[in-house]
């Protein structure tokens, strides 16, 4: 049956044919529209497959009040054959749909086996079926709804199509029934057809939008008085019905197609743009439809459906980011339809957070950018409800860090998910939106002692909270005003009390996921245990507090801090004359224990805010570069004059004497030649330079006048008349003083042992090098050889080292002295090999490499047998041979580079002896061996080739057999060496082994569990590849040969 019907549906909207070339297109639809009918009525009468479909028919047209059989338009006519198929379809599938429902479940010897599929309902249509019903609804919106519709609602079908203005005119107003009760009899049979589940996705997937405009004109269109054509009650259903249809639609389309029926602005563009495309809707219309979007988004999940509705289908480009924020704006504008704007943002406000926790990264990025700027709007343009009903839930997890109390929270007070999503949001409305304004700054200064005491523990082991955390404290310490910004780095630095940080009773812990959750602290703890968490916490605070301030490279802020506590330190200074007097008035006798009492402990707090101030003060000197302390001349300036106020003010009070101690007046004249470098600058100093340095004056004369140095008496009358006349007058010694207080501050940092030693003072110290420029050597001439091999055995290691320094020059030089007594002081540097002071065998191993290649035949036989067989000098310590044995490999390294081309005559022993060093016992003999070896080949070229199967079984074996870690990386490095040295005769020497020792390194690549190992091979290959490029692919060379024939 339901193939009869749409069979007739067919038969009604099969187009007949091609038009006739006079015709126009209007009068051709006019035909085909008739002749189509009429066909379907004959074959209803005459076509015995049709009978079911023609009862069927004439049952619903009985039922059917608004048919009429004679009219005048031909369009109408036609609509109404549509909408009797369609009535007549639905009833027929919703009575075989409950029968189907209602039929009972199939006797158990007839169940169907499970890989059977169920019975499809009766109102599951084919796909060709759904192509035909949706050509009938298409004809019944084109020609029996949208025409009837008034000009401003929907969008016109003349807008549509070109087929659109062709129907416009085909369409008889005039005729009965008048257009109210069309429109009304087309809506009702489409809600009825959309009754049906399987038929209403038909209805509203492409005609949802004329069915709400036809709706909205039915129920809500003014008239007057004796124009109505609709009663009463026809109204009332018709605003039911739209309703109920905006209950059932998915809430984002429905916004959508209200966004259209709302149309474009009142004054429309030119005809043919885009904003003249959409129309301007009526003012009733527009009302209306401003009411109907209140009432979706201030319901549950509204501020969800209208981001989904504008921004659904975006590409990301920049017409989505100005959506965004136009969504943004609506969000945060209360709507006139709302009864209070308390009651909106209580509403729309929870929604509005819950878009920053999507986790779906194709909208994920669009709802966060549109939370955030409504976040912000809100802010800026209702500061008091957007702290009430935003802010304050956003940051209530970190509020709660504060105010915890074990009777509440007997265990865990935040959890772990919960404190992430707080900082992930904090991240994403104060970084990301990056809006400063005092509401934020303010909400944000409350909570940021937590957020600060969970970023120290997040730097003490991995979580990916730290980032958030950092970036945070980074965004509030970065847009505050500089007196919040210094108060907020008291606090943090532990110069306050500490206010708003994390409750005494509880601690975070490590989460499960990365992060960080609030939990009660254990309740019984040693008092010592106790103190040292405290000092260490407050310690580690600092440095983490120092690190965040050295991520502000291109900020003040750590300058102005540190001048502050500069400036605290001075006022100090100043008040300790105050409190000495105080304390000498102070009559203990004639006070009461209480009174004494009071008297103590305000001393001991006072001791330990300066304690806590230097303490901070040490810190950022350690830790901070001075560059970024004193970034500006005005910096250096507010520097300077607190550190001559300090020194004027222990002139005069109790503290005088004090100033002429080494320190206060070393620390004086480092200053002072500070300014005097600033002073003597290449670059010119600006006007505002010198107006700020007119700061120093007065300090300046103080110490000019009653300072007991008379040099920094001159110096500070210099600088102050240098400053006063702009540079006018500028006196010669003002340079001095520079190169005066470089030389000091040199002087106390560059103080070395051998300085302590009248007799070598003049000689500069050993550096650990190979070798040593002549500048850098001392002068072996105005000593014997006798007394530089005394001064070989003395106790002191600076005396000591420079000898063997002296003796190594005069072996590269060729002394004869030192020629005649090679024996003794290649004794002598073995004797130093043993020594345990880096400063004296560094200088002994290069004494000895000297030797090496100045005498190699000699001396190489010797350090072989150390390195195999340990020191053979009878006073050797036995306990000290491996270190002594890798010392004497050092040497054969060194003695190995230097050998250059002769390194095939002179470097067969040694490689034999690098081999059979490899079977060491020692893990470090091994490895360094395997070092040597690596150096040696590298510089070997075609001498290597006898030797290459041994090489390549040695390496082989020892990268898949060896158990340490060390000494196969060293077995892989040697292989890289060889090819790095080798070069383009790689496939000459190596051709035996090349394929062997590649595919160790792949063994290495697939199966070595070291890394570094790994690396070595990866390195390793990379070399063999870019050899075997160049020998598969040589380079090209235009070259002219010239040969001479016979």
């Amino acid at each position: 049956m339901t193939s009869e019907i749409l069979s007739a549906i067919n038969i009604l909207t099969k187009p007949l044919g091609e038009a006739s070339a006079q015709t126009s297109q209007q009068e051709a639809l006019h035909a085909a529209l008739r002749a189509n009918r009429a066909l379907l009525l004959e074959r209803l009468q005459s076509d015995s497959s049709l009978q079911q479909a023609a009862r069927l028919r004439d049952e619903a047209k009985a039922a059917a009040d608004w048919f009429r059989n004679e009219t005048e338009d031909v369009a109408w006519s036609f609509v109404q054959e549509c909408l009797l198929l369609l009535l007549t379809l639905t009833r027929h599938l919703t009575d075989e749909l409950q029968r189907f429902q209602e039929a009972p479940p199939p006797p158990s010897g007839n169940l169907r086996m499970p890989e059977m599929a169920p019975p499809l309902p009766p109102d599951v249509l084919s796909v060709s079926q759904q192509k035909t019903l949706g050509a009938a609804l298409q004809f019944v919106v084109s020609l029996g709804l949208c025409p009837y519709l008034t000009t401003g609602v929907g969008v016109p079908l003349g807008r549509r199509s070109a087929f659109g203005a062709v129907v416009e005119k085909l369409i008889q107003r005039e005729a009965w029934p008048p257009p109210g009760r069309r429109l009304l009899s087309t809506t009702r049979v489409l809600l009825q057809v959309a009754e049906l589940a399987s038929l209403a996705a038909l209805v509203f997937t492409r005609h949802l939008g004329d069915v709400m405009a036809a709706l909205c004109q039915l129920g809500y269109e003014p008239h007057r008085e004796g124009d109505r054509p609709l009663s009463t009650e026809e109204c009332r259903s018709c605003r039911e019905a739209l309703r109920n249809l905006l209950g059932k639609v998915y809430q984002p389309i429905v916004i959508k197609e209200l966004l259209i029926l709302q149309g474009g602005p009142k004054q429309s563009g030119p005809a043919g743009s885009s904003r003249a495309a959409l129309g301007s809707a009526p003012a009733w219309l527009r009302r209306l439809c401003g009411q109907l979007l209140s009432e979706r988004l201030m319901q549950p999940n509204g501020v969800q459906a209208v981001v989904r509705a504008i921004l659904e289908g975006g590409t990301g480009g920049d017409s989505d980011w100005r959506k965004c924020d136009a969504v943004a704006r609506i969000l945060a504008a209360c709507p006139q339809q709302s009864a209070s704007a308390d009651g909106y943002f209580r509403l729309v406000c929870p929604q509005i957070l819950d878009l920053l926790h999507f986790r779906d990264k194709l909208t994920a990025l669009q709802f966060q950018r549109v939370a955030t700027r409504a976040a912000l709007s809100m802010v800026q343009e209702r500061p008091g409800f957007a702290q009430r009903y935003l802010l304050a839930p956003l940051l209530a997890p970190l509020r709660r860090c504060i105010y915890a109390s074990v009777e509440e929270h007997p265990r865990v007070a935040v959890e772990e998910a919960e404190l992430t999503r707080c900082l992930e949001d904090v991240y994403k409305v104060w970084v990301v939106g990056n809006s400063p304004s005092a509401t934020l700054l303010t909400a944000l200064q409350e909570v940021l002692p937590v957020i600060f005491t969970l970023f120290c523990f997040t730097k003490q082991s991995a979580s990916h909270l730290r980032a958030p955390c950092q970036e945070t404290l980074l965004w509030f310490l970065g847009h505050s005003e500089t007196s919040a910004a210094l108060s907020s780095l008291r606090q943090l630095s532990g110069l306050r009390e500490r206010k708003n940080d994390v409750a005494a009773e509880f601690r975070f812990t490590a989460g499960g996921d990365g992060g960080a959750g609030l939990v009660c602290r254990r309740t019984c703890r040693d008092e010592d245990e106790e103190l040292y968490e405290k000092l260490s916490g407050e310690q580690w605070r600092l440095e983490c507090l120092m690190q965040l301030l050295a991520q502000l490279k291109d900020s003040d802020l750590p300058g102005d801090f540190f001048l502050d506590l500069l400036q605290e330190l001075t006022s100090w200074a100043a008040a300790l004359d105050e409190e000495m007097k105080d304390e000498e008035k102070v009559d203990v006798a004639a006070m009461t224990l209480l009174e004494v009492e009071q008297q103590l402990l305000g001393g001991a707090e006072r001791q330990a805010e300066k304690l806590a101030l230097l303490q901070v003060l040490a810190v950022m000197v350690e830790c901070l570069e001075h560059e970024q302390l004193l970034r500006k001349t005005s910096q250096v300036v507010d520097f300077m004059v607190s550190l001559l106020q300090r020194a004027c003010v222990g002139l005069g009070g109790a503290s005088a004497a004090s100033v002429g101690t080494p320190v206060e007046s070393q620390t004086l004249s480092m200053g002072m030649g500070l300014v005097a470098t600033l002073l003597s600058a290449p670059q010119q100093l600006s006007t505002e330079d010198y107006s700020c340095m007119w700061r120093l004056l007065p300090p300046l004369e103080v110490l000019t006048q009653q300072h007991p140095d008379v040099a920094i008496q001159e110096l500070a009358s210099n600088l102050r008349a240098v400053i006063a006349t702009h540079g006018a007058y500028r006196p010669e010694n003002l340079a001095d003083a520079v190169t005066n207080s470089k030389m000091k501050s040199e002087g106390r940092n560059q103080q070395t042992p051998v300085g302590r030693f009248p007799q070598s003072s003049q000689h500069p110290s050993p550096t650990g090098g190979g070798g040593a420029s002549g500048s850098d050597d001392p002068e072996p001439n105005n000593k014997p050889l006798s007394d530089w091999l005394l001064e070989a055995c003395d106790p002191d290691v600076p005396t000591r080292a420079v000898a063997l320094r002296v003796l190594t020059r005069m072996v590269r030089r060729r002394d004869p002295e030192g020629v005649q007594a090679q024996g003794k002081v290649l004794t002598l540097f073995l004797e130093n090999l043993e020594h345990e002071d880096s400063f004296v065998y560094l200088s002994a191993i290069q004494g000895l490499a000297v030797l090496a290649d100045s005498y190699p035949g000699q001396i190489l036989d010797r350090l072989l047998k150390d390195f195999q067989h340990g020191p053979s000098l009878p006073p050797s310590k036995k306990e000290r041979s491996l270190e002594t044995r890798l010392k004497a490999g050092e040497v054969l390294m060194r003695a190995s580079r230097a050998m250059g081309e002769l390194a095939p005559h002179l470097g067969r022993p040694l490689l034999s002896a690098f081999l059979q060093g490899t079977r060491d016992p020692e893990q470090s003999v091994r490895a360094s061996s395997l070092s040597n070896l690596g150096e040696l080949c590298k510089r070997l070229d075609y001498s290597l080739g006898p030797l290459t199967q041994e090489l390549s079984s040695c390496l082989t074996a020892l990268i898949k057999t060896e158990r340490e870690a060390e000494v196969r990386r060293a077995a892989v490095h040697v292989i890289a060496q060889l090819l790095r040295g080798l070069g383009d005769k790689t496939t000459q020497v190596l051709s035996d082994v090349l394929l062997d020792l590649y595919r160790a390194l792949k063994w290495v690549v697939r199966s070595d569990p070291d890394e570094v190992t790994v690396l070595h091979a990866q390195l390793a290959l990379e070399e063999l590849d870019d050899v075997m490029k160049r020998f598969i692919f040589p380079e090209q060379k235009l070259e002219k040969k010239i040969v001479v024939l016979p």
